[in-house]
């Protein structure tokens, strides 16, 4: 195994020694001496990864689950290899999504490419979508944070920091700062503070500060403020969570909070948004689901011209519209408003030549 990793990965000092055919000036280096050694692994099973999770103990493993269909995934592998050439403490994942389920449910991957980030056996972060800058910079901001917790938030000059946050806090009109996600909330705190926010009906964006030691640090001074969770309404800060319990039982938190469209009057106006209309995981360009790829397919097919919404980037919509629409699957396809059907009808009606009248008529 360890020699077809090095075919694949280049590195001259595990070549099979019998390759008699080798330039003279190659000269293999000793197995055991190189770094590199097993750089990016498979995890072929859920035993398999499970025991390279444990053994990876307090260092940082980053997952990728793929799919051989996707030509993302292809790309997105070779920058994981590349980052670990660069980063030797972090061990690198490779799970094939589709061929171990066990995986991709434990850790709720629904599409390819995501990336899940682990230290002590825990997840820690993830990323979705083949978006190599923002995966270079969790892997170095986490691995550093492993080693010296310090170092991200001294690397960058005070200025730039603070640009950075000004622009975090007025990123939506009701932004979260908290550990942890809406979904996976990793301290009471934070569970309590997504409950309030629920519990007023209000949409808002967060970000994790355990996943950016530099903007969990810089926020505290930026906001003069120590702790955590901070709710900030069109980027100014309005509290923690016990001025937000207290203005949630004075009846000030409804008032302050900005208004906002009911979540069904906002499905609305999406399913209108265009004359036809795809709900997918992913876009046209990078669909990153199997069902989405093959519907894509015979959209473009046609001559029909059509919007897409990707339901990954919006959980609210995404949950929303299957009970707006009766509909518990995606993709979905629109027509003028009205839902057609999922990847199976649109299939039938390509097949009994009906497809193409259809979506006409939402021109």
């Amino acid at each position: 195994m360890l020699e077809r990793q090095a075919q694949q990965t280049g590195f001259l000092w595990s070549l099979p020694s019998s390759a008699a055919n080798e330039p003279s000036h190659i000269t293999h280096k000793p197995l055991l001496k190189s770094p590199y050694k097993m750089a990016v692994v498979d995890g072929k099973s859920l035993a398999e990864f499970d025991e390279i999770v444990k053994n990876a103990s307090s260092s940082l493993v980053v997952v990728h689950f793929w799919a051989e269909w996707a030509p993302q995934c292809a790309q997105m592998n070779d920058v994981m290899a590349e980052l670990a050439k660069e980063h030797l403490q972090v061990k690198f994942v490779k799970v094939e999504a589709e061929a171990v389920p066990e995986i991709s449910e434990r850790y709720e991957v629904v599409a390819v490419p995501t990336f899940i980030f682990i230290k002590n056996q825990q997840k820690i972060d993830r990323l979705d979508g083949a978006h190599a800058p923002e995966l270079t910079k969790k892997v170095q901001t986490l691995a550093s944070a492993a080693v010296l917790p310090s170092t991200t938030a001294a690397a960058a000059p005070k200025e730039d920091l603070n640009s950075r946050l000004k622009k975090l806090v007025n990123s939506a009109p009701v932004m979260l700062f908290m550990k942890g996600t809406p979904e996976t909330p990793r301290c009471g705190f934070s569970r309590k503070m997504i409950d309030l926010l629920s519990g007023q009906k209000v949409r808002f964006s967060y970000f994790n500060i355990l996943a950016d030691d530099e903007v969990r640090q810089g926020l505290k001074t930026f906001s003069n403020w120590p702790t955590f969770p901070q709710l900030y309404t069109n980027g100014e800060l309005l509290g923690g969570l016990d001025i937000i319990k207290e203005m949630a039982e004075s009846g000030d938190l409804a008032t302050a909070l900005p208004k906002t469209e009911t979540l069904e009057d906002r499905l609305k106006t999406l399913i209108n948004k265009g004359q036809v209309t795809l709900f997918m995981k992913g876009n046209r360009q990078e669909p990153r689901c199997g069902f989405s790829k093959q519907i894509i397919g015979i959209l473009n097919d046609t001559s029909v011209q059509y919007e897409t919404f990707d339901i990954l980037q919006d959980d609210e919509v995404r949950q929303g519209l299957k009970k707006f629409s009766n509909w518990p699957t995606y993709p979905q396809l629109y027509v003028k408003g009205e839902l057609i059907g999922g990847l199976d009808i649109v299939k039938e009606l390509k097949e009994s030549g009906e497809l193409e009248s259809i979506l006409q008529n939402g021109q």
